[in-house]
């Protein structure tokens, strides 16, 4: 004799077994206490949300303060060496005309030399 259950008794215990599953899970649906937890999570859930927001809205605003510090930051340093140039051409302009007034008297004295030679070449051709 064959022990083993037959296609239709096991396909009858398989139901019922579903039928007590589903009975199971709507009875904890039903379940204040499940409500409860469930409203506990979805309410962790929303403040780690929130956290999460608010770490990126923190992160935003500092990389923004940062990129402020360092435009800040190359612009006095654009004006630092835009102001600096402008003190080394002042300087070399004041160098050059140094230089003009201190090779003055020597360009009038070379012209007086020449003028005097000249004057001589002239008064040699006349004789």
């Amino acid at each position: 004799m064959n022990s083993s259950p037959s296609l239709a008794e096991r396909q009858r215990a398989a139901a019922a077994a579903k039928r007590e599953a589903l009975e199971r899970h709507r009875a904890r649906l039903n379940d204040p206490a499940f409500a409860e937890r469930q409203a506990a999570r979805l309410a962790v859930a929303a403040a780690r949300e929130i956290r999460v927001a608010e770490r990126r809205a923190d992160e935003e605003a500092r990389k923004a303060r940062e990129a402020a510090e360092k435009a800040a930051q190359e612009e006095a340093e654009r004006a630092a060496r835009e102001a600096a140039l402008q003190a080394g051409l002042a300087a070399q302009a004041a160098a050059e005309a140094k230089a003009a007034r201190e090779r003055a008297p020597e360009a009038a004295l070379l012209d007086t030399r020449k003028a005097r030679k000249a004057a001589r070449k002239a008064k040699k051709r006349r004789t």
